[in-house]
């Protein structure tokens, strides 16, 4: 069933898919994806190759942009675009706290959201172009998770695939969640004293909230439990473009004076739970780490154990001295299932994803050495996210694919540089540049 509607310069059709749940068992239960597709006004009626848009996360539902902004622009000159909310996001069978103990109880939960990753979303993919395109293949384009997944793609299914284009996505092919982790904290670290060396006023305004944090009992309006480890983790904006500024601009206003004395302020408060807050997309704090196992080992709360190896992250410790309290990001803890409302029903539930040792691999090296698709991929300096050194590593590992390594960008490069970005990825990809 398809609906279509009209947005300034777009048309947009909503499209949805019957796939099942374990590809590896097509004959079993079946969930719903949701995909919408845009086409600029003027190309409505006319032939055009096909796009896949394929969002970061894991857990983000597609961009809901209006109209042709950025990237969408660009693409929209030359194709029709699927903006696809891969499964257990946006429309397609959500999974959070009020839908996932339909499943039953945690062991269930766990065992359903096995089938979550990349490899299945890939198998959702190639189920639905059938639909799409006729069976033609179709262009992908991978933002950050998005490009796990295209290259999983370019792993299990490259004959779905005309091109292949990745921005901040290009993944370590055999790391374990600890050595994704061992490189990060060094990468965070970095980011943080970049951050105070363009607002020296934020260390000690930092330090001063998480002394507050250190000595009172806050909870948030919405239930959330500001803990000085969960007011650490806001550093996870310091991987995006603006990052820095929103993170500048939330801690000038932290404190209010009142008849009591200084406290944290609502505003402060209010914007603090809409950074932390993962109502809208639990499936990244209930499978990021899965994301990574593809073996025996499990990941037994890869980030919570390697942060003990960094001693420089311990809020106390940098409080009892002269040292910056550091921030944290784009890492999950045990702990957030104890702060957050929206995940603490779910903590047992992720506990036992985190114990699984029977993760399937993800990505098939051999098969990737002989790689005949297009590929370009974004790579950028020194990304907070995902590790540099691990991108080029594999990029080296994937016959063909060319890489355009820049320090102009952060991680959501594609969101700021736009149709720059997208403009340059598809004349690599296609040897015009």
């Amino acid at each position: 069933m398809t609906s279509s509607y009209r947005q300034p310069g777009v048309v947009l059709t909503d499209r949805r898919f019957t796939v099942p749940l374990d590809h590896g068992n097509p004959g079993g239960e079946t969930i719903e994806l949701y995909a919408r597709e845009v086409v600029a006004s003027d190309k409505a009626h006319q032939d055009l190759p096909w796009l896949l848009y394929l969002q970061g996360g894991p857990g983000f539902g597609a961009d809901r942009s209006v109209g042709r902004p950025g990237w969408l622009g660009r693409a929209l000159k030359e194709y029709r675009v699927l903006l696809l909310d891969q499964r257990g996001t946006g429309h397609s069978t959500p999974a959070n706290r009020q839908t996932l103990p339909l499943r039953g109880g945690p062991a269930e939960q766990a065992g359903y959201l096995t089938h979550f990753r990349a490899d299945s979303i890939v198998r959702d993919c190639e189920a639905i172009r059938a639909e799409i395109t006729g069976g033609e293949p179709w262009t992908v384009l991978g933002q950050s998770f998005g490009g796990f997944c295209v290259t999983s793609y370019l792993s299990l299914a490259p004959e779905g695939l005309a091109t292949a284009v990745i921005t901040g996505g290009l993944p370590s092919l055999d790391a374990h969640a600890d050595d994704v982790y061992r490189a990060a904290f060094p990468r965070i670290e970095r980011k943080v004293t970049a951050h105070y060396a363009r607002y020296p006023q934020d260390a000690e305004r930092a330090r001063r909230i998480a002394d507050h944090l250190l000595t009172h009992d806050v909870v948030l309006p919405s239930g959330y439990r500001l803990t000085v480890e969960a007011f650490q983790s806001l550093g996870i904006a310091l991987g995006t473009g603006d990052g820095t500024h929103r993170l500048h601009y939330l801690l000038e206003n932290a404190f209010v004076r009142t008849p009591q004395g200084f406290t944290l302020s609502d505003a402060f408060q209010e914007q603090a739970q809409s950074m932390l807050s993962y109502a809208r997309h639990p499936l990244y704090a209930l499978i990021h780490e899965s994301i990574y196992g593809q073996d025996a080992r499990p990941t037994a709360w890869s980030a919570e154990r390697v942060r003990a190896e960094f001693p420089r992250f311990d809020a106390a410790k940098a409080l009892a001295g002269d040292e910056p309290l550091l921030f944290t990001g784009e890492s999950i803890h045990p702990w957030m299932f104890d702060c957050d409302p929206a995940l603490r029903p779910l903590r047992e539930t992720a506990g036992l994803l985190a114990a699984r040792t029977d993760w399937a691999p993800l990505y098939d090296q051999a098969r990737l050495a002989t790689n005949t698709v297009p590929v370009a991929a974004a790579v950028y300096h020194d990304d907070m996210y995902v590790d540099t050194a691990h991108s080029l590593r594999t990029a080296r590992r994937i016959q063909g694919l060319r890489t355009w390594i820049t320090d102009e960008f952060e991680h959501d490069g594609i969101r700021t540089g736009g149709s720059r970005v997208l403009d340059r990825l598809l004349a690599l990809a296609r040897g015009e540049a």
